[in-house]
């Protein structure tokens, strides 16, 4: 990966704040269980933040960064569940057309491909294949 996923979700984190309003301090709460704990309690958070995330949809940065703990997940514990629900994170985030932050989008589409690659998918699903085309190139 050309990018640091812990690095990443600590900044879309910082920039959901405002895309969370009341939720904001379990956010906070969640995502400090999360990251200085590991196991059962981490795994817990995780899910946590993962259930906040679904009352958020269009909230982009919290979505990605959810993207970006999903990954450290999967690399925490290397199952197939964690790459499946990385995957279907990125399509949702990927097939919206709502204005993101592009560096967010990079980070998303390389996460994706590495979901792929650990469910053993080799081929390029239409999602990514329309995401693509849609993608405006160079100077457009």
């Amino acid at each position: 990966m050309q990018f640091d996923a812990a690095l990443a979700a600590q900044e879309t984190f910082r920039r959901a704040e405002s895309e969370l309003g009341s939720d904001w301090d379990t956010a906070v709460e969640l995502e400090g269980t999360f990251s200085s704990n590991a196991g059962s309690t981490a795994r817990e958070a995780y899910e946590s933040l993962l259930a906040l995330a679904i009352r958020y949809p269009n909230a982009h940065s919290f979505q990605a960064f959810c993207i970006f703990i999903t990954w450290q997940q999967a690399t925490e514990e290397t199952i197939a569940h964690h790459f499946q629900t990385g995957l279907r994170l990125c399509e949702a985030y990927l097939v919206s057309r709502e204005a993101k932050d592009q560096r967010d989008i990079d980070y998303v589409t390389e996460l994706y491909g590495s979901f792929r690659d650990g469910l053993w998918l080799d081929e390029e699903d239409e999602t990514l294949v329309e995401f693509r085309k849609d993608t405006p190139k160079g100077g457009d």
